[in-house]
């Protein structure tokens, strides 16, 4: 598939951003078998594809050609898990590079409620700083920040052995950036309107600040639609929602402007490539005597799940873009002669939208019940029990209880909600924080976990609700269908829960491991390979092995 718009923004943001450095000509060496005594690599790329389910890799896997299908050639674990509970962009993203659960990053969600604040709604965003006077959660009117991450990342623990090691996070959304930057790196940004944009009061470096002058041009600029790859024709099903409109035959067309649509299109990840291959060619990344760790965070596969279903049409352009774009980030990186790995995995899965479920052997799938919302139901039962409203928060599956309630009116709350909630049709269980206070963070395979181990390894004491619901397989958490917002992730089942996970070197010899691991055990993966010593009692992850036989590189 040919995205010449897309060529042409990566090569334009490369050399403008870029600009007088010029790129390492070094001749490439004989490639070398990779061992245990192998030295580490010079550069460490880690990139997490936004709702990039197994399930999609799956599907898509024979049809890469480019970036993607060089990650499949090397060490492979096609059943990766993002273990816990709570499936969603913050919390995924807080696993991958702190070796951590949500229950010890305190990543629980993507917004949880904390009923002592100030705050008339009670809601905090994970990457904020809601002591900002003047913020709200509303996204655009918070102060991003770092402050809610409870542990380090891999870029901190670098950093403080080496504090001339470079940490470099770019990303399509500030959450990603910041969850796997963490608190030590030299720079760190997303994208936004004006281009790219960081912390509040943050200036960006004239590199990015180039690369951000380019990309706000390139969302100024209309798109045409995009040509629809022959392999795409069978995802070219017009699916109808119920607000009007339809989705399943787009090809991302976009006005002057429109940010929106912009970020949900192939060329959202292409600025974010091009950027981040813009910051390694001016930083000299890799080229120094120490490994460098640059962070790589794609988001359109999400924006482009959420907007239109992971089975249409725009999903197959997007896989097709995905890989064709992977694959000109790496050619600049051979370009160098470094010696840089590469880690591969996603945030969450995700899951099609019920009305094209419905169609293709579930005819069971839903929509969630607008009677399960917290408000409503905190509304009911308080008018019942004669209570001041309201009684509780949440816009997800967790609900807190207001903090005006007395102990002995949050017992006769729980008495009257809980019996309700779990006979509900769509309800496969209702939680309380005492039963997870008293469960045990599980060590077994992720595979295997029950609900309750999935819903401890989400909960945080100081942030979690009071209670956590969780829904039915194929329940989706969206009242109605409306252009923009038709699916989405977050739910227990595996199909949110299972990501690939892939590792690349060049001279790594390539396998295939099916057994279930997790995302918490990348972390570890690449600290062993540059030798950097990690705390086994201080994370829940561990060392995968990626030398095929007896040798391991585990050390």
């Amino acid at each position: 598939m040919k995205l010449k718009y897309l060529s042409t923004a990566l090569a334009t943001a490369l050399c403008v951003a870029a600009a007088g450095t010029g790129l390492a000509q070094n001749s490439a060496p004989p490639v070398q078998k990779v061992t245990a005594a192998t030295p580490a690599p010079k550069l460490v790329v880690m990139i997490a594809v936004d709702q990039f389910s197994a399930d999609l890799f799956a599907e898509y896997r024979g049809h890469f050609t480019g970036g993607l299908a060089r990650l499949a050639s090397g060490v492979v674990f096609p059943s990766g898990y993002q273990a816990h509970g709570a499936t969603e962009t913050c919390p995924g993203h807080s696993t991958i590079l702190t070796g951590n659960h949500p229950t010890h990053t305190g990543i629980i969600a993507n917004n949880y409620f904390d009923p002592s604040t100030a705050r008339a709604d009670k809601r905090v965003y994970c990457a904020e700083d809601e002591t900002v006077a003047g913020t709200t959660s509303k996204n655009g009117e918070y102060a991003p920040s770092v402050n809610h991450l409870l542990v380090p990342t891999l870029g901190d623990l670098m950093k403080a052995r080496d504090p001339k090691a470079q940490v470099v996070s770019v990303s399509g959304k500030d959450r990603a950036s910041i969850m796997m930057g963490g608190r030590q790196a030299d720079e760190l940004m997303w994208l936004a309107p004006t281009g790219l944009t960081s912390y509040r009061g943050t200036t960006l470096s004239p590199t990015a600040q180039q690369a951000s002058t380019a990309i706000a041009a390139a969302i100024n600029q209309p798109r045409a639609a995009l040509v629809l790859p022959a392999d795409c024709t069978t995802h070219d099903i017009a699916i109808p929602l119920e607000k009007g409109g339809s989705v399943g035959t787009g090809r991302m067309a976009r006005d002057a402007g429109d940010f929106r649509r912009f970020l949900a299109s192939p060329e959202a990840d292409g600025a974010v490539l091009a950027t981040a291959a813009a910051l390694r060619q001016a930083r000299k990344m890799g080229e120094g005597d120490s490994t460098d760790l640059l962070i790589v965070g794609l988001s359109a596969t999400d924006y482009i799940g959420h907007s239109t279903g992971t089975e249409g049409s725009e999903m197959c352009i997007q896989m097709a873009a995905l890989d064709r774009e992977l694959g000109d980030f790496f050619a600049r990186l051979d370009a160098t002669g470094i010696d840089y790995v590469v880690a591969l995995t996603a945030d969450h899965g995700g899951h099609d939208l019920p009305e094209r479920n419905r169609q293709n052997a579930w005819p069971d799938a839903q929509r969630i019940d607008k009677a399960l919302n917290p408000g409503a139901i905190g509304k009911e039962v308080a008018e019942k029990l004669g209570l001041p409203q309201p009684i509780l928060y949440g816009d997800g599956d967790d609900y807190y209880f207001a903090k005006t309630l007395t102990a002995a009116q949050r017992k006769a709350v729980l008495a009257e909600i809980l019996p309700r909630l779990r006979a509900h049709p769509q309800v496969e269980a209702v939680v309380t924080r005492d039963q997870l206070d008293a469960h045990p963070i599980s060590k077994r395979a992720p595979d295997t976990w029950s609900l309750l181990d999935k819903l401890r390894a989400s909960y945080n004491p100081q942030r979690s609700g009071d209670f956590i619901i969780a829904l039915k397989p194929r329940v989706t958490p969206i009242p109605e269908s409306g252009i923009g917002y038709v699916a989405t992730h977050g739910s227990v089942w595996d199909y949110d829960r299972r990501v690939p996970i892939l590792f690349w070197r060049k001279g790594l010899a390539g396998f295939e491991q099916p057994n279930a691991v997790m995302t918490v055990d990348i972390m570890p993966t690449l600290a062993s390979l540059i030798s950097l010593p990690v705390d086994a009692n201080k994370i829940d992850g561990r060392c995968l092995d990626l030398l095929s036989g007896p040798e391991s590189s585990c050390r």
